[in-house]
């Protein structure tokens, strides 16, 4: 297993924008870094969870996987625009006394609706599992460890970064703007990779990435690798 590779990619995919640390941010400045870590928490064991089912179940799950991603790319985005809409109501007085962070089971099943997620975890097992099926549970595992490990404190930082922000924020109307701000970027990160879903380089060619993968390389201003699957891109 490429180890310094396996852990860029992880750690490029985990701490660029995305729907989980939006909702991180977002979470940091009406929370609270210690009021989050359920959330955070979520994201990381869930991520590593599905990347151990993806990673040891590969083979089978690569023709359901692409019938069963335009369901899910729909769900995922209807759940997105959702949280959105949650978001940018967030700041608003009669909803002070009853809001609450996201938990550990909500951010945990959130990541099997997140379209970025998928992608970044079939990548991962496409690129870095071994081939031999003998080996596959413990690469299954041992990619699911890294996931653990690395995605934590890159997440981490955007939860962090919105507490930093309560003082900034301090005001209702401050509030409100920031996160009604948050609300409309999630919103577009949602239609942007339903948009993206339905592009020809989307994950309905991971058969053919599965059978001829392509070598990683260096970290570029595009995208992380040359596969086929869609890898979000990260600037």
């Amino acid at each position: 297993m490429p180890e310094f590779a396996l852990l860029s990619y992880v750690a490029v995919m985990s701490i660029t924008p995305g729907p989980n640390n939006l909702m991180l941010t977002a979470s940091g400045v009406n929370f609270g870094f210690r009021r989050t870590i359920p959330h955070m928490l979520g994201i990381s064991l869930g991520c590593a969870f599905q990347v151990f089912l993806v990673g040891s179940l590969l083979s089978l799950l690569l023709d359901g996987i692409q019938a069963a991603r335009l369901p899910l790319a729909l769900l995922g985005c209807a759940y997105l625009l959702w949280l959105s809409w949650k978001i940018a109501r967030a700041g608003q007085p009669e909803a002070g006394a009853a809001a609450r962070p996201l938990g550990f089971v909500g951010a945990a099943l959130f990541q099997w609706l997140n379209p970025k997620a998928w992608v970044m975890v079939i990548n991962a097992a496409i690129l870095f599992m071994p081939a031999a099926d003998g080996q596959r549970w413990l690469g299954a595992a041992m990619l699911a460890a890294v996931f653990a490990v690395v995605n934590l404190p890159c997440i981490g930082v955007w939860a962090w970064a919105g507490e930093r922000l309560r003082a900034w924020l301090a005001s209702p109307r401050a509030l409100l703007g920031f996160n009604l701000s948050m609300g409309v970027l999630m919103a577009a990160t949602a239609l942007w990779l339903l948009y993206d879903e339905f592009q020809p380089q989307g994950p309905a060619r991971a058969a053919e990435v599965a059978a001829a993968p392509a070598a990683p390389r260096a970290v570029g201003t595009m995208s992380v690798f040359d596969s086929g699957l869609s890898v979000i891109s990260v600037k």
